[in-house]
């Protein structure tokens, strides 16, 4: 196959056995609940896009194991040019979505896994890449959506995993077997995995010998044995079920997280990828965090192109677009959005190859991206929000504005500029209320305080990467301080 239509992937999803709760209740057809469909449309437009031939470049790509024409979340980058186009394809999304197209995980797993067993086999005589390497010619070739799992719990974090209280606060080898292994856990957090076909573990932290059983990568189906999901709960999710289109903001699209529950599930030896080797559990972590703390440079950038347009529209709505603090703001967002892309440009253009051959991003630039990323997205919302005006989260329901009485009234008190209908007003004022505030809001502002990786986890990578050893030698050179 090697390309999945849009259709296809609907249909494969619906060919899944999930075990999900969602608000106390066991839901049998995620695909169709009207909370979870908007996040599985935005994994669809994937899909739909790589069919369009004006996209080709960006959303498609050529396998390096069979040649063929593959969708470009299941590719391993080749080329600094491939990590850029990353990026672009991120922000495509974005501005098609405005949410969470949640497929950018599985990506930043594959290759970081790639490069990661290839260092383990080096090393240790293994044989993790070419397990992996077979995983992936049939991710590939089945188009498989792919969600990465690596954050746990983490229970206390003063404690290493092995020290928990509870044992389960980190996924872990329960059992080893001639076949396979069994695994317990969880894992918290969980972009998209109702709206994929496979799950790709990693550990979540660096581990000491004494953490060997939870030093464990492996795939598995989405829907296998043992594996159950308690669906995340967001501002304003139950809107989605008042059967308007108004007050949800952005109808068609949106995200969702999960915790996904392993107990004691079945691995076939085939689909493990480490088990054991502690001491690569953080190279595999460290290389992760840098892809996806560089996607943010896209996809939050594409999303944030959609709220400056929101914001600029409820300008024009309000009869405030020709005063100049407006304008002022305006630039600003702006300003900061392209600063945000500029960073995940830069940590891809300098990207190098890895052992393996896979390409990964310069670390220091794409922890210098996501660091940015936790503080313009908040700085774009408020401006927003400034500029949309108290009305935003004061008006009325779409049943008000429908209502046989009171919708003339609605109709009257909210209207804006004289030619334009009071509907589109609230329209795009809720777009933005749910990019700030909504559902969306998760994959925007929340997301990107909190993605992967907390804030001083970057900081800890800045001062890591920072080599400021290097700068002190540059200075004393300039200074005329002669070197120790």
């Amino acid at each position: 196959m090697s390309m999945k239509t849009a259709q296809q992937y609907e249909d494969s999803l619906r060919e899944l056995h999930f075990k999900v709760y969602l608000q106390g209740e066991l839901i049998t057809n995620p695909v169709d609940h009207p909370i979870i469909r908007p996040s599985m449309n935005s994994v669809k437009m994937t899909y739909a896009l790589a069919e369009e031939p004006e996209y080709q470049d960006l959303m498609t790509a050529t396998s390096h194991l069979s040649g063929k024409k593959i969708n470009r979340f299941c590719h391993l980058h080749q080329s600094a040019d491939d990590l850029v186009k990353k990026v672009k394809m991120q922000r495509l999304l974005g501005q098609k979505t405005a949410a969470c197209f949640q497929r950018c995980v599985g990506m930043d797993a594959i290759n970081a896994v790639d490069s990661t067993t290839f260092e383990i086999d080096k090393k240790l005589g293994t044989t993790y890449h070419e397990r992996f390497t077979r995983f992936l010619l049939n991710m590939q070739e089945q188009d498989w959506t792919v969600d990465g799992a690596m954050t746990d719990p983490k229970g206390d974090r003063s404690l290493s995993p092995s020290k928990q209280a509870d044992p389960d606060l980190f996924v872990h080898v329960v059992e080893k077997r001639a076949d396979g292994i069994v695994v317990s856990g969880a894992k918290a957090h969980q972009t998209g995995a109702l709206n994929s076909h496979m799950i790709l573990v990693m550990p979540t932290i660096a581990m000491g010998r004494e953490d060997t059983d939870y030093a464990v990568s492996f795939a598995a189906p989405a829907d296998a044995e043992g594996i159950f999901y308690i669906y995340g709960r967001q501002s304003c999710d139950t809107r989605k079920l008042e059967g308007g289109d108004i007050d949800v903001g952005n109808k068609q699209f949106g995200g969702h997280e999960t915790l996904m529950v392993f107990d004691n599930v079945f691995i076939p030896w085939d689909h493990v990828f480490m088990c054991g080797e502690t001491e690569f559990s953080g190279m595999l972590v460290e290389r992760f965090a840098g892809y996806h703390r560089q996607s943010y440079g896209g996809c939050k950038v594409g999303v944030g192109d959609v709220l400056i347009g929101a914001t600029a529209l409820a300008a024009d709505y309000n009869g405030a677009a020709k005063a100049t603090h407006i304008k002022d703001k305006l630039i600003e967002m702006t300003h900061l959005n392209e600063t945000l892309y500029a960073c995940g440009i830069a940590c891809s253009a300098e990207g190098c190859k890895t052992a393996s051959g896979t390409y990964l991003i310069d670390l220091l630039l794409a922890n210098v991206c996501k660091q940015n990323v936790t503080r313009f997205p908040y700085e774009i919302a408020r401006l927003a929000e400034d500029i949309a005006g108290g009305l935003m989260v004061t008006m009325p329901s779409e049943h008000d504005l429908r209502h046989p009485e009171i919708g003339k009234v609605v109709e009257k008190y909210f209207k804006g500029v004289a030619n334009i209908p009071t509907e589109q007003r609230l329209r795009i004022l809720r777009l933005i209320e749910n990019i700030t505030l909504g559902t969306a809001a998760v994959g925007y502002r929340t997301e990107s305080m909190h993605g992967a990786g907390s804030p001083q986890a970057q900081r800890v990578m800045i001062a890591r990467q920072g080599n400021l050893e290097k700068k002190k030698e540059l200075a004393k050179a300039i200074a005329g301080i002669s070197p120790e």
